[in-house]
């Protein structure tokens, strides 16, 4: 990981602009992602986090041409200065894969039920690196014993009904590491996973930036995951970027209450017993029906009227960002 006085001045990897999603419904348009904007380069680790239904994963997967048939995406995700958005499928191919690597959140429902793992793993490895068929499988066995598959070589002959959940998460994070990817989306990677195994993973994922200067987006519940993995963090709410800064700005100095409120409700080991878990009251707004205005404004403490406005999305010299009327004192 870079020190966190090192700026990474290249030119991005990947630049989002304007990104919105929606999802046609009997009931109406869904509103996922709202005119969503952030970029990442090489070798830097962005986290996305937020409540269920924020938009987290649709964004990555209007990146990855991935919505559902009734999903609809618009604006700009420039990888490498190509327009992701504008490709075909068979376009995107060519840098799903390789270029661009997925660890999705549901491992049973993302790996084929019918072809062994060695089938899936060894195929994407001949044809992305050109690898023989030997050389394919000792690389995908060598994966698997790096992500803490006991038996490798025996079990990478198995079908994915025969792991258990946590493996199935595992046989993913390898397959998402396998290729050494410049880009490598990673959805929920550690959630089925004991926390021995999840520092394993976030430490490989670690050591793939540090060897291949490969550029991560990281989407989680898990702030402590985030803490130990990431430069920047970008916080969803409804569908939109609320709050966005470096690790160190958005865990000692969150502007936005919904941010502050996330921070709040994680269990600290530092505090008695009796102070109890902290929780953000009511719930999300409608995506059928977004209320004008400050989107969290009914759960927030500190509205007024104001609010009622859309908030400004405020900058400081440091690059912290927030969508907040507040300024500096939210």
């Amino acid at each position: 990981m870079k020190p966190a006085n090192m700026e990474n001045t290249a030119a991005p990897l990947l630049e989002v602009k304007d990104l919105d999603v929606g999802f046609d419904t009997p009931e109406g348009k869904v509103h996922a992602v709202n005119c969503l904007n952030f970029s990442l380069k090489a070798g830097d680790a962005l986290a996305i986090v937020g409540e269920s239904g924020s938009g987290k994963t649709q964004t990555v997967m209007a990146i990855m041409g991935l919505l559902s048939e009734n999903g609809e995406a618009r604006g700009e995700a420039r990888f490498k200065g190509q327009d992701l958005m504008k490709m075909s499928t068979a376009q995107l191919n060519t840098h799903r894969g390789k270029e661009i690597a997925m660890i999705f959140q549901d491992p049973m429902t993302s790996l084929n039920p019918y072809l062994r793992i060695d089938k899936q793993m060894i195929e994407v490895v001949m044809h992305h690196q050109g690898l023989n068929k030997s050389e394919a499988r000792a690389h995908a066995v060598e994966m698997l014993r790096a992500v803490r598959i006991p038996d490798p070589e025996r079990r990478i002959r198995q079908y994915p009904h025969e792991f258990s959940g946590g493996m199935r998460q595992r046989v993913m994070v390898a397959m998402g590491l396998l290729c050494e990817p410049d880009l490598l989306i990673a959805d929920e990677p550690t959630t089925a996973l004991d926390v021995t195994v999840q520092a394993q993973i976030s430490h490989l994922m670690s050591a793939l930036r540090e060897n291949s200067n490969t550029a991560i987006i990281l989407i989680t519940h898990d702030l402590g995951v985030v803490a130990g993995l990431c430069d920047r963090v970008l916080v969803m709410y409804a569908g939109e970027a609320v709050e966005c800064g470096s690790v160190e700005q958005i865990y000692y100095e969150p502007k936005h209450p919904y941010t502050q409120g996330l921070l709040a409700s994680v269990p600290r080991l530092d505090q008695p017993e009796e102070t109890g878990l902290n929780s953000i009251p009511g719930n999300p707004p409608n995506l059928l029906a977004l209320p004008k205005g400050c989107k969290f404004r009914d759960r927030c403490p500190k509205a007024h009227d104001a609010c009622k406005e859309k908030p400004p999305m405020q900058l400081d010299e440091q690059r912290h960002a927030w969508r907040c009327f507040l300024g500096g004192a939210a």
